[in-house]
């Protein structure tokens, strides 16, 4: 076993609980969280939007705290207690100090298996949720990859938004709530991960304790591989002075080797300063200030989008030259330059991520998730090392798609000027 990975202790306890610590005795701070396998993509159409409201929810009181008892235990631990929800999973952590991980536990425990949900308080948050999504509206740089992933997989779960709309938010009752709360938080559905100056003598016993035994199992939804719906959107909001862009194609899969040939292909083309699109289109160009790129990987599907803000004028500039940039990493490749320099990139980034607890108690859920075992960092970095050019040739030939090639604009335009037929073209 590689070294890093010794620390590390897992169990499933027969609540169907699955547990992992790690234990790192020279920090001085604790992560915890649960991690539920459920999010916006496991909701049926009835709860479009409930995983992210229980999000809220379990903050608003439990059986024995009420809001300012919960919110005067987060002042006094001094750290971060937090929640998100994802289109897969969603997340209940701390961070805190070792001497008040109990505290920490205690508190997080509470939320998550004994939350109440008062008609007062449902109504509340439905108001704070819908003013989220208004905040969203009013946030074109998030607004237009949301649009972007619910065109590019049309009638999927993966391409619901995670708030869930204005619409679903208002039809979403107490008895709908508690429905999806019954569904999805079972032991079974859920990962326990620590990461910090913690043993597992300190946590097992309390959790076996507290999920003694689940008699109910968690609804099931499963999905299959979407289907890239090619579109080419504009959203036209005419107080925007720059018009912001999503273009995107197919990527891959979480759990599929390319990830790692996938994730330095990204590197190259706008995934950091040095990339391609950045030294072309801001450093040299001058046409943005903002362009970048990323890959998102899920169980079954997976897209490379980039992003960039420009003056209505240099719009079409900007796309010719991004797609340009991704025709010829297609066509002639990646040098061995530039892929020296996204392993580098690449592997300094997984390793200062390490310096955090959260982030590795983040990793140790993830992996649980996605792979069902862990990947030491040697496994890992051999395996961003081992990419070769003729990896990032065969990635680039399934991500610049002239199929799938899609198009989502925000800002004051009467027409996007452009077709999926011309977008095809610049690919083809």
């Amino acid at each position: 076993m590689s070294s890093d990975l010794l620390n590390i202790t897992r169990v499933v306890l027969p609540s169907g609980l699955t547990i992992l610590i790690e234990t790192l005795p020279y920090v001085r701070s604790v992560a915890l969280g649960y991690y539920l396998r459920s999010g916006s993509a496991v909701e049926s159409e009835e709860h479009s939007g409930a995983s992210h409201f229980l999000e809220h929810l379990v903050f608003k009181g439990t059986a024995t705290r009420s809001t300012s008892d919960i919110a005067k235990v987060i002042d006094i631990l001094g750290g971060d207690v937090d929640a998100f929800t994802g289109k897969e999973y969603t997340s209940f952590y701390c961070h805190v100090l070792d001497e008040q991980m109990m505290t920490g536990l205690s508190l997080l425990t509470d939320i998550v298996i004994s939350p109440r949900f008062t008609d007062d308080d449902l109504e509340v948050e439905r108001g704070v949720i819908l003013e989220e999504i208004k905040m969203v509206e009013d946030t074109p740089d998030d607004l237009v990859h949301e649009i972007f992933v619910t065109a590019f997989w049309p009638d999927h779960p993966l391409g619901r938004p995670i708030l869930g709309t204005e619409e679903t938010v208002n039809r979403l009752g107490r008895k709908q709530i508690m429905a999806h709360y019954d569904e999805t938080f079972h032991p079974s559905n859920m990962i326990f991960c620590a990461s910090g100056n913690v043993r597992p003598e300190e946590i097992i016993p309390f959790l076996e304790r507290t999920f003694a035994s689940d008699t109910k199992a968690p609804v099931a939804r499963t999905w299959g591989t979407p289907t890239p719906g090619q579109h080419v959107i504009l959203r036209e909001k005419r107080e925007l002075e720059q018009v912001h862009l999503c273009l995107g194609s197919r990527g891959f899969p979480q759990q599929r080797d390319e990830r790692y040939a996938a994730a330095l292909f990204n590197a190259i083309l706008g995934g950091g300063m040095s990339s391609r699109l950045f030294q072309k289109i801001r450093e040299k160009a001058g046409l943005v200030y903002t362009v970048m790129s990323y890959h998102n990987g899920y169980v079954n599907g997976g897209y490379e989008a980039v992003y960039a803000a420009c003056a209505p004028k240099n719009l079409k500039r900007v796309l010719d030259m991004t797609l340009a940039e991704m025709k010829l990493i297609k066509t002639g490749g990646a040098t061995a330059d530039e892929l020296n320099s996204a392993k580098l990139h690449l592997k300094g980034s997984i390793l200062l991520s390490l310096e955090s607890t959260v982030s590795r108690m983040s990793g140790l859920a993830r992996q649980e998730y996605y792979f069902g075992k862990q990947l030491s960092l040697d496994e890992i970095i051999a395996s961003i090392d081992n990419v070769s050019l003729d990896d990032i040739a065969s990635v680039a030939n399934t991500i610049v798609d002239p199929d799938s090639i899609s198009l989502t604009l925000i800002g004051n335009l009467k027409s996007p000027g452009v077709t999926t037929d011309m977008l095809r073209g610049a690919l083809g």
